[in-house]
């Protein structure tokens, strides 16, 4: 039989239409450009802060287990997608040179609002 019908022949029909909370919003990509963010309503009416773009990260040091802010010099490697580190974009493990040395990005800066990471041993 066609595709999407049943072993009768008969038409499989949807039991709802699609709702608001359903349907994905647009995928937040977080650049290496000088900061700006933005407010975005969530569900409840609540307000969540999102990053559009950033230069700095806040760069945990392992030995001392203190964080630093850092300027963010260049995205080195992408383990996700390697033409999202061409393009200069932030996301989870992105391996990425700061001033404080190579690190690499522990959060979610598309969701979280900024950009945290740990210093790798070289």
């Amino acid at each position: 039989m066609g595709y999407g019908r049943k072993i009768t022949g008969g038409k499989y029909h949807k039991f709802r239409k699609k709702k608001k909370y359903s349907l994905s919003g647009v995928e937040g990509k977080v650049k290496l450009r000088e900061t700006k963010q933005k407010t975005v309503r969530t569900m409840g009416g609540n307000k969540k802060t999102v990053i559009l773009s950033t230069d700095f990260a806040n760069v945990m040091d392992p030995n001392t287990n203190k964080a630093k802010k850092a300027k963010i010099k260049n995205v080195l490697e992408t383990p996700a997608n390697r033409f999202l580190a061409r393009q200069n974009i932030l996301i989870k493990s992105a391996i990425i040179e700061t001033d404080l040395g190579k690190a690499k990005i522990t959060n979610r800066p598309s969701q979280e609002g900024q950009v945290e990471a740990v210093l790798i041993k070289e």
